[in-house]
């Protein structure tokens, strides 16, 4: 099914995606099965796969960290190729500028899936730079280090606070010298952290000591 859908299909789900969240936040009395019919009649496929659209829509908000339309659970079987897409119509549609990341995310999701060898990474990460920065990362690198932190944050030592809406414990990547820095995108340079350590070895008053340690603790780090 993912493949198939052409561009016009994802615009006009997306654009039904949002005007019910609209009209969910306002308050606005709507029925999902009165737009997958419109839908339905628009492009000839089933109103089912419309609703299995919406829901993958749903997964792609979630991975941005963003609201879904309730009773639209997120669904993950979206590729990578139409979540950009989908995160792509959604940007335009606000008007403003963004990392695109949908991708990125779903592309280590699905590594994860499979049983991984140690990534070689990438030494020094291409960068793209218009108005903003985004330095190319390896969803392998991500998926490796997830997969051998079990859940638990490299920096305190704690599981992770909650589930994310795939249902598996949610964590995030850091590069312990930032990519920004020069740092490399590899296994040697990046851990899994909890929200709060995360933030706070960006932003805390004891971010080095805190940096000291993880290289302390976690083997695989090497200093650059």
């Amino acid at each position: 099914m993912d493949e198939e859908w052409s561009d016009d299909e994802l615009r006009a789900a997306v654009h039904a995606y949002v005007e019910m969240q609209r009209n969910e936040r306002t308050g606005t009395p709507f029925t999902k099965k009165s737009f997958y019919t419109r839908l339905s009649k628009q492009f000839g496929r089933s109103e089912k796969s419309f609703e299995f659209r919406m829901q993958n829509i749903s997964y792609v908000l979630s991975v941005l960290g963003r609201d879904w339309i309730t009773g639209l659970k997120p669904m993950r079987n979206v590729g990578a190729k139409n979540a950009a897409k989908i995160e792509a119509i959604f940007t335009e549609l606000e008007g403003r500028k963004a990392v695109p990341v949908a991708a990125f995310e779903i592309d280590a999701h699905e590594a994860k899936k499979r049983r991984l060898a140690r990534p070689t990474g990438t030494r020094k990460p291409s960068s793209t730079t218009a108005e903003i920065t985004q330095h190319q990362r390896d969803p392998a690198v991500k998926a490796w280090v997830m997969q051998q932190a079990t859940g638990n944050c490299e920096c305190c030592n704690q599981p992770a606070p909650f589930n994310g809406a795939d249902g598996s414990p949610f964590l995030e990547v850091h590069h312990v010298r930032h990519l920004a820095d020069g740092g490399s995108d590899t296994v040697e340079n990046a851990v899994a952290l909890c929200p709060n350590c995360h933030r706070e070895l960006h932003y805390g008053q004891g971010a080095k000591a805190l940096v000291s340690s993880l290289y302390d603790r976690v083997g695989r780090l090497v200093r650059e």
